[in-house]
């Protein structure tokens, strides 16, 4: 399957994980003219609050906030209030808070905004989900937290690689599917243990593909992008 540069280009959320708003801003300006999505994360929106949002946006992108709120109803009802006032595009949420939860989260949400339901993280593994007293497969767990969000309104979800066929499987184009866990076939895993390269995980069915390390890591973000998206072809 081929995949047209710009069409590929807008599948692609750029992570920028990075400590400082001038070096989110950097990669901003350096990317904006392929990449039209980046995601804000704990580390960036912990070091420069919500002003790195505004910041960002500024630029003219969409803006992807991934918080993965998981507190009581209330308080995560106010976030998203808070979060919607941004102006961006996504933010997450963790399925597992429950459907109270997801109900606070999806009942205010306003501006267009996009609710994205956290299923398992990419980082985790069949230990991981005894640990914390679950017994069954990943796919298992992830379909049914999958449907807990859809049921509570939800608008897409976050999920590893190997769970996309599933998840289409189950829901059809319901739902759009955002996948973290992406590393380009000349990259180093990382300490993703569930991932994919773009080409595969466009072709299992994702809407939206997480970049992190292998661009903003780089020694030439732009020449990694540009070297993804031939990866399309």
């Amino acid at each position: 399957m081929e995949i047209g540069m710009t069409k590929a280009g807008d599948k692609i959320i750029v992570a920028l994980d990075v400590a400082t708003k001038g070096q989110a801003l950097a990669l901003v300006e350096q990317l904006h003219d392929k990449i039209s999505f980046f995601k804000i994360g704990l580390q960036l929106y912990t070091a420069q609050g919500p002003e790195i949002v505004r910041a960002v946006l500024a630029t003219g992108v969409k803006i992807f906030l991934d918080l993965k709120l998981h507190d009581i109803p209330n308080t995560v009802a106010r976030a998203v209030e808070s979060a919607s006032s941004l102006g961006l595009q996504m933010l997450t949420i963790h399925l597992s808070g429950g459907s109270e939860m997801i109900r606070a989260a999806t009942g205010v949400r306003t501006n267009n905004m996009s609710i994205l339901g956290v299923t398992v993280l990419t980082n985790a593994n069949d230990q991981t989900l005894r640990e914390t007293g679950i017994s069954d497969t990943f796919d298992k767990q992830v379909v049914r937290l999958a449907k807990l969000g859809i049921e509570n309104g939800i608008d897409g979800m976050v999920a590893s690689p190997h769970e996309i066929k599933s998840l289409r499987a189950e829901f059809g184009d319901k739902i759009k599917i955002v996948v973290p866990g992406i590393r380009p076939s000349w990259s180093e895993p990382g300490d993703q243990k569930r991932f994919m390269t773009p080409r595969e995980a466009i072709e299992a069915g994702a809407d939206y593909l997480v970049i992190g390390r292998p661009i903003t890591a780089h020694k030439n973000p732009r020449e990694a992008v540009e070297r993804i998206l031939r990866e399309f072809q």
